[in-house]
């Protein structure tokens, strides 16, 4: 969490334009509610779409030669191959600064307790004498895990990746992640480390659309060269490049979701602290210029004094020009509500990846929420601890569409299989409603399928 410098000691700095959305005294529907929170301006993608298609052909048609030459046009590298060699793996483990590793370990270990205790249980219904449906859940044989370079390094993403799939039973496991031209064309050593950490060593120098274009349709390999096999699952975040790529080779593999950028709302009155509201503001706002941080109150006061420290903390922060951009955007702003009551529709309605409840009773308040990819419950439990330590999973869904979907999660690696088994008398007892829906939608022959079992002389 970022810590609130002395408020009586005001840097020399403009201040911070969080904008206000006022609800109050305003009946809207769920559509108005929708329209009026704010929200980041996404890109129409269609400029996108098209040079990720063309990425998408290239890697298809030339194999690791086109990955070669986007390692070099994009990521500014040459590369022979984008395997990364097991002593690389082994090298960056070796010299993972110790900290780091004891805090890596303890999120792994924290995020298997929870992924472990995700996975359902197989079932087995009897609807009569003979007659059996079972549903049981088997994981996919190969994911490929996507994470992303840019602004941050995200050692963190490799956990919450690989962890649920190791959880689920995934066999095969490949890892991609941007080639560095710090570090002689290999991903971030720490990246490099964690997966070490994780026993994943089939990892590639890999960046952007063209990493999701190589594992949904697998590279083939030349006499010198390892192939890299097709995956069954894509998942793991990135920017609109990344998003477009899985959104066009979903269908081809399984995908996680097509995630934007991050965000947060923090549902709040009166009792709220304003340094830790405004500190767990800033520390969404830190990821990118058009992350999303939100303030939903019915205390103007808390409002007012959430912004002084914005200000102060912004300024104090080591990403201070990216953090005011992000809090200044028309994605971020306060929303004040009449009551507990508008603030949880409002909530709702916003269907935040992250939603921080610092109100009085939080427990019972976050109880009530039925839309948000995550929710963190009363003043120690900050979106950081869920980044990194809190043992679940900070891979979820944004722009909204928490309202119909879930974070990243053991059974998104898992399929459910049903398995239908009949005797001869079991299938008998029913064959006459078989017969008689068949007719109804002029499909004879399904029920001509049953009574042939059961003709004289079959």
């Amino acid at each position: 969490m970022t810590t609130s410098p002395d408020s009586s000691v005001r840097p020399n700095s403009a201040a911070v334009d969080f904008r206000t959305v006022d609800l109050r005294g305003r009946r809207l529907s769920l559509a108005e509610l929708r329209g009026a929170v704010p929200r980041a301006r996404h890109e129409t993608g269609a400029d996108a779409e098209q040079k990720v298609t063309d990425i998408i052909s290239a890697v298809r048609q030339r194999g690791f030669a086109a990955l070669t030459e986007f390692a070099r046009r994009f990521d500014g590298v040459e590369q022979a191959h984008p395997r990364v060699p097991a002593e690389a793996l082994l090298s960056a483990l070796d010299g993972l600064d110790p900290a780091v590793r004891s805090a890596l370990e303890e999120s792994i270990s924290r995020a298997r307790r929870f992924a472990d205790g995700q996975r359902p249980g197989d079932v087995d219904v009897a609807l009569g004498d003979g007659a059996v449906v079972s549903q049981k859940w088997v994981p996919v044989a190969r994911v490929g895990l996507y994470v992303p370079g840019g602004l941050a390094v995200y050692p963190s993403s490799v956990i919450m990746n690989v962890v649920p799939a190791l959880a689920a039973g995934v066999q095969s496991i490949a890892l991609a992640s941007p080639p560095q031209k710090d570090f002689s064309g290999l991903p971030h050593p720490t990246i490099l480390a964690a997966a070490a950490l994780l026993g994943i060593d089939e990892v590639y120098a890999i960046g952007g659309a063209q990493a999701i274009a190589a594992f949904a349709y697998g590279v083939p390999g030349a006499e010198s060269e390892t192939a890299l096999e097709p995956v069954d699952v894509v998942t793991g975040p990135g920017n609109i490049f990344v998003a477009t790529a899985k959104r066009l080779v979903k269908g081809v593999v399984g995908i996680d979701s097509e995630a934007g950028t991050t965000e947060i709302a923090i549902l709040a009155d009166a009792t709220a602290r304003p340094a830790f509201v405004a500190a767990d503001l800033i520390s969404q706002a830190e990821h990118d210029p058009k992350a999303a941080s939100v303030l939903i109150t019915d205390s103007e006061q808390l409002a007012a004094d959430v912004r002084e420290e914005l200000d102060v903390q912004a300024a104090a922060t080591k990403h201070s020009g990216r953090v005011r951009e992000a809090l200044s955007g028309p994605q971020s702003g306060v929303v004040l509500v009449d009551d507990l009551e508008q603030g949880i529709a409002a909530c709702d309605a916003y269907a935040a990846e992250h939603l921080e409840i610092m109100t009085a009773d939080a427990a019972a308040v976050a109880a009530r929420i039925r839309n948000a990819g995550a929710i963190f419950v009363g003043d120690y439990s900050p979106v950081s601890l869920g980044d990194y330590c809190a043992g679940s999973n900070h891979v979820l869904p944004t722009s909204g569409t928490a309202a119909f979907s879930s974070g990243l999660n053991v059974t998104t690696f898992l399929r459910a299989i049903q398995v239908i088994n009949y005797t001869e008398s079991a299938l008998e007892q029913v064959s006459g409603h078989i017969v008689s829906l068949a007719g109804a939608e002029d499909l004879p022959a399904h029920g001509d399928a049953v009574t042939a079992r059961f003709r004289a002389g079959r």
